[in-house]
């Protein structure tokens, strides 16, 4: 079995890793920055450390990798999530709706057929639907609509059934 050279750390490294250790936020950082620590202060093999981190051998030799190759900095995690396919951002989605506000503040109703154009126009292509109802209820939207009722419901009868049904 052949196997390479360890690669040697650095005083600054060593300390680097050692305030990761104290730094870090979330389980995730915590477990690369262990599995730096003990190979670099104790000489362990990735096998070793796999068994007592309880991550695969894989992930081990990928951590060590990724600290000789970008340092310290990959110990600490960056954010997850976003949106990465945004059309518009939120405050043009608000200046985008700010007209349609003050028209349902007077008239009370909008359809989301004029919202969807207008929507279209700032982004210069066409979208479907679900992308504007979306939008809507990030902004605190929701759709407003009557209660169904029966149209030969006769309001007096059912009054008079709630009354007497006991």
């Amino acid at each position: 079995m052949i196997v390479r050279p360890r690669q040697k750390t650095t005083e600054s490294q060593n300390k680097a890793v050692e305030a990761a250790l104290k730094t870090a936020r979330t389980k995730e950082e915590y477990q690369r920055a262990q599995a730096v620590w003990l190979r670099v202060s104790l000489g362990m093999r990735a096998a070793e450390i796999s068994k007592i981190l309880g991550i695969h051998r894989a992930s081990v030799w990928r951590i060590h990798s990724r600290f000789f190759k970008d340092g310290a900095k990959m110990l600490a995690s960056d954010p997850h999530g976003g949106r990465h396919r945004e059309n518009v951002s939120p405050s043009e989605e608000k200046s985008l709706l700010e007209p349609f506000v003050q028209r349902a503040e007077r008239s009370g109703v909008i359809s989301v057929a004029g919202i969807k154009q207008a929507y279209e126009k700032e982004v210069g292509r066409k979208v479907p639907k679900s992308t504007v109802y979306r939008m809507l209820e990030r902004h605190g939207w929701r759709k407003l609509a009557p209660r169904p009722s029966h149209p030969d419901g006769d309001p007096a009868a059912q009054e008079s059934f709630k009354k007497t049904s006991r």
